[in-house]
């Protein structure tokens, strides 16, 4: 059981990336403190806010891996999600909430 746990599918991390400019980043550039982006595969059933197939930002330094199946994903506690996005709304808001 989960509880207030979320488990998340993480984009690809690992990796060249290319700017919004089009300048390709080597995956051996350290980049200062990022956050990223991944999708809920799963929640606990103390989870409030977000649902399974929420886009979520979270701090890659607060995590813990886990494999299953063959593919990773990470399990963070609710509180430790920084953002949650939805797809873009009809009224014009741009559908990312804190």
């Amino acid at each position: 059981m989960l509880h207030d746990r979320v488990l998340v599918s993480t984009d690809a991390e690992a990796g060249e990336r290319r700017s919004g400019g089009g300048i390709l980043i080597p995956a051996t550039v350290a980049i200062g403190r990022r956050l990223a982006w991944g999708q809920v595969v799963a929640a606990g059933s103390s989870v409030r806010v977000v649902k399974v197939g929420d886009r979520v930002l979270f701090d890659p330094e607060d995590r813990a891996e886990v494999e299953l199946r063959g593919r990773d994903y990470v399990l963070l506690r609710e509180r430790d999600l920084h953002a949650v996005a939805e797809e873009r709304r009809a009224d014009g808001q741009t559908g990312l909430y804190l």
